[in-house]
């Protein structure tokens, strides 16, 4: 099985997503729509800013197979807006399979490299429910949990140890068992630093990704930490690696700043449909 040394990651928060009380003002998708249309559109379908700058002998399609509408993402994001009926919050912690919530909800965990951006993005998702604490670990490298968050009735996510930093057992003795055993799993999203590429631990988690045989997604972080050109790079090194060594990912990686929350609105969609809250009425743009 999967053996090899990985390591454990440390949780952060976003500083510049969401104000700790508040809402930020790109929180919602309604919100985004005031701006121009241009900018807008960057923000909804991240990979429209990237296009213009690429070849036009390369094949676009696995970018844009999920391209749900305005309406859809709308409609996806009420699952995120706290109500009486619809509570989001922290569940519980814990270190082994034993001690993980019993859930019946379709449950979706995300997984990356140490400073990937992983508790930035799961903050950025919550940032209609800016009082959901995306906990911190006060002994950067000692982190050792799985934290669950409860979307309501709806489904829940998981923010999963990370890999590449100290405690290289860790990680292979609480994430293995979960991805082999959750038998609501309907979703792992796998995070690689869209800034670097796709680095020699994350090739070591997608060849876990794959031996369990599981569907999962590419989300690439942190795309306004580079330029275009470099950016577009380690995507096409990315989607080599997607085309030629793995049967289990899903062809499209997703593309998301927590800072400027691109792509999180499609994110969001994507979550409630894999877990079967939204139908969509088409996955290309309405």
């Amino acid at each position: 099985m999967f053996c090899l040394r990985l390591g454990i990651l440390l949780p952060g928060t976003l500083l510049n997503a969401a104000p700790r009380h508040g809402l930020h003002k790109l929180a919602s998708v309604k919100s985004a729509s005031m701006l121009p249309k241009r900018k807008f559109e960057g923000l909804l379908y991240p990979f429209s800013v990237l296009d213009p700058y690429l070849d036009r002998s390369v094949d676009r399609t696995h970018f844009q197979l999920f391209q749900p509408c305005f309406e859809d993402i709308e409609k996806a994001e009420q699952l995120f807006h706290p109500s009486p009926s619809n509570h989001i919050d922290y569940l519980s912690s814990a270190v082994r399979m034993d001690h993980v919530p019993a859930l019946k909800q379709p449950e979706v965990c995300f997984i990356g490299r140490s400073n990937v951006g992983k508790s930035s993005l799961i903050r950025t998702l919550f940032s209609l429910s800016p009082e959901v604490e995306v906990r911190v670990s006060k002994t950067p490298g000692h982190t050792k949990k799985m934290n669950f968050f409860k979307v309501g009735k709806a489904f829940s996510i998981v923010d999963m140890p990370g890999y590449g930093h100290r405690a290289p057992t860790d990680f292979v003795d609480m994430v293995e068992p979960y991805l082999e055993t959750r038998s609501n799993l309907v979703r792992t999203f796998l995070l690689v630093d869209g800034s670097i590429g796709i680095q020699k631990t994350d090739l070591i988690a997608l060849e876990m990704c794959e031996e369990m045989r599981r569907p999962y997604v590419i989300v690439v972080t942190k795309i306004d930490k580079c330029g275009h050109g470099a950016l577009l790079t380690n995507l096409l090194s990315l989607q080599e690696v997607v085309r030629d060594h793995t049967s289990s990912c899903f062809p499209q990686p997703l593309l998301v700043s927590s800072y400027q929350f691109s792509g999180i609105y499609l994110l969001r969609c994507f979550i409630a449909h894999v877990t079967g809250n939204v139908e969509l009425s088409n996955t290309s743009k309405c």
